[in-house]
């Protein structure tokens, strides 16, 4: 496969979308190349989606998303390389430079460009920690590494502070993803966290009783703080005298906000969490392999419409309650692989050379988890590749929803995240759950690949008896 042209990509969707003035900002998440752009009727679709290298483009809520790949961040940095692009964007620069393009998104678009923009950049943090878990098994049961070591200590801290710690990170984002103050949202989620305020008895604000809540167990509380806080900063931005806003904006902005938040919203919030949290242990408890199954079968469609990323809320409930997560994650594993096994049928089966080497690439890919070179340049173009896919990954779902399998840290689910499987000590040890992981994603590869096979076998024959 030939080496990517990271500027050329650059030049080639600056150009397609009209020119780095029409861009307000830029960003990346995982696998996608995030845009605003300033006046959207200057982008070109049919351009922009031959730009070598572009998979597809998504249009979420006004965002456009230019799906890439895993090395998104290369092209990302010669994105930022021009001066006329502005990595992230001010607040005050995106809302001029929109004011007079603005258009009112589907509500669905809106919360989900909300929820992957505030939770995709704290995924990285999530890996590094959780997989950190991962890496403590491995040495207390094989490298001689004790519980009271200090080495022990120091990669517990790693882990324990990514979760623990999890609304700092997401009130950042969630704050810059609102075109507010992210540090203020980080700060009101410190503030939620603090020793004298998480999930103290007692407490209450000129005699209103604070209700005492575990913040670092829901990220809920958070969310809708942010959200209210965001509502009163972009208030006082607007209505403050400018000689005032340094020191007036944020002071208001958390005397009014903390309370609110501590009063109404946290326990909103938290009602919320545990609403969802147990709807979505009652259905896995009731049926079990279905509900995996449903979730194995479907994640290409929801990596299609880039939906897969409202799918982190429910995870970070799961692990929270259970310390594992024996659904979403559980599910995506044996249907990411079996996105791998499909498409290494279609280049298996494939005459134009092309398109084996794009269908043998995206196999490997997404092997390791990462799906959107097989979604958008196979399944959703060849079908029967996709329909083998989901063959695989509900089989996949099915079989690992019946025997108890679970992933027990946030990593992309697939082959090269072994070590999530494992499970901790603390939890019991032993190998039990990575057997069943690696056999589930195994049945799945090998059942996608069968029938994707077959089914392309099948329709080729049907092309072949339609040209005579």
């Amino acid at each position: 496969m030939a080496k990517k042209d990271y500027a050329a990509m650059a030049d080639g969707v600056i150009k397609a979308v009209g020119g780095e003035g029409n861009i307000a900002n830029v960003t990346h998440c995982m696998t996608r190349l995030r845009l605003q752009l300033v006046d959207d009727s200057k982008l070109n679709e049919e351009e922009a989606k031959k730009v070598p290298g572009v998979m597809n483009l998504i249009v979420q809520n006004g965002e456009y998303q230019f799906v890439i790949g895993q090395d998104v961040p290369s092209l990302y940095e010669e994105m930022v390389k021009h001066d006329g692009i502005k990595a992230g964007g001010s607040v005050d620069d995106i809302e001029a430079a929109k004011s007079d393009n603005k258009k009112k998104g589907k509500i669905m678009d809106a919360i989900f460009s909300f929820i992957g923009g505030t939770f995709s950049p704290c995924i990285p943090v999530l890996v590094a920690g959780g997989l950190t878990g991962a890496v403590l098994t491995l040495l207390t049961n094989f490298c001689g590494v004790t519980a009271d070591s200090g080495t022990y200590q120091v990669f517990y801290a790693i882990n324990q502070a990514a979760f623990y710690f999890l609304p700092i990170f997401v009130g950042f984002a969630a704050a810059s993803r609102l075109k507010c103050n992210g540090y203020l949202g980080a700060f009101l989620a410190a503030i939620l966290l603090y020793s004298g305020i998480n999930g103290v008895e007692g407490l209450d604000f000129f005699g209103l009783k604070i209700q005492a809540i575990s913040y670092n167990a829901n990220i809920f509380p958070i969310i809708l703080g942010v959200l209210f806080m965001s509502v009163i900063y972009k208030f006082l931005q607007k209505h403050m005298p400018v000689y005032l806003k340094t020191i007036v904006v944020p002071l208001l902005t958390m005397l009014i906000t903390v309370p609110v938040t501590l009063l109404i919203l946290g326990p909103i919030g938290n009602t919320v969490g545990t609403w969802l949290c147990d709807g979505l242990l009652a259905l896995y408890r009731t049926v079990p392999a279905l509900s995996v199954a449903i979730v194995g079968a479907g994640t290409c469609w929801l990596v299609f419409f880039g939906m897969n990323n409202a799918t982190y809320v429910p995870l970070f409930l799961l692990l929270a309650e259970l310390g594992s997560d024996p659904l979403i994650c559980t599910g995506m594993a044996p249907a990411n692989v079996a996105v791998g096994g499909a498409c290494l049928a279609a280049a298996l089966i494939a005459k134009n050379a092309e398109e084996k080497s794009v269908a043998a690439g995206a196999g490997i890919t997404a092997m390791c988890g990462i799906t959107e070179p097989g979604v958008y340049g196979v399944l959703f173009v060849k079908k029967y590749p996709l329909i083998g896919a989901m063959i695989g990954g509900g089989i996949g779902g099915f079989i690992a929803g019946l025997l108890g399998m679970t992933q027990y840290v946030v990593s992309t689910p697939g082959f090269i995240s072994f070590a999530a499987y494992i499970t901790p000590a603390e939890q019991g040890g032993g190998s039990r759950n990575f057997i069943i992981a690696m056999a589930v994603m195994v049945i799945a590869v090998i059942i996608s690949f069968v029938s994707t096979y077959l089914l392309g076998k099948r329709q080729l024959a049907k092309e072949a008896k339609a040209a005579k």
